[in-house]
């Protein structure tokens, strides 16, 4: 039940994320085109839209951040995976875990120094120099994204230990696009 839920979030913070920063970078645009536009330059001269850029700079690490726990969960990131391929056995099995446990305590190594980091940042008065929001919100994804890393990391790991079968991303598979019977 966990899962499911943590999936959706991680899911939808993803696509609402890439989808408020297009929109964004779309506003952006068309103001700064319209901007240069006799008789409609007067009117967009008093909307201030510097703050465009830095909020999709922070969405877009965020989006990183999660997305990467994301690839973890379906198998799409990319892997060098040629000595992997030569092996069978308890030495592919072995290697393979070692590999995601490795991933795991790379992962929440980071969590763990970030959360210090956001802590002490917190502590400080410093913002964020277009939006003037807390830097430590924007550092805050540190922390959570590479948890979740961590998570998704140990989570492979028990499902391949258990069934021996890692995820694996079907490039040519479309989500509600069914097959076609033949």
């Amino acid at each position: 039940m966990i899962n499911r839920v943590l999936n959706h979030l991680e899911e939808w913070l993803i696509a609402f994320l890439i989808g408020a920063a297009t929109l964004v970078i779309f506003v952006a645009v068309v103001h700064r085109f319209l901007s240069g536009v006799p008789y409609i330059q007067d009117y967009t001269v008093r909307m201030n839209l510097s703050w465009a850029q830095e909020l999709c700079i922070f969405m877009f690490v965020w989006m990183a951040k999660f997305g990467a726990a994301y690839g973890v969960r379906t198998g799409i990131h990319v892997g060098v995976d040629v000595v992997l391929r030569k092996l069978n056995g308890p030495a592919y099995r072995a290697l393979v875990v070692f590999g995601l446990l490795a991933g795991a305590v790379f992962t929440g190594t980071v969590a763990a120094l970030g959360a210090n980091f956001v802590w002490h940042m917190s502590e400080t008065d410093q913002t964020s120099a277009d939006l003037e929001i807390p830097m430590w919100w924007v550092y805050s994804c540190v922390p959570l994204g590479s948890s979740l890393m961590c998570y998704r990391f140990l989570q492979v790991a028990w499902s391949f230990l258990k069934t021996g079968e890692l995820p694996h991303h079907d490039h040519g598979h479309v989500d509600g696009l069914e097959e076609a019977k033949a």
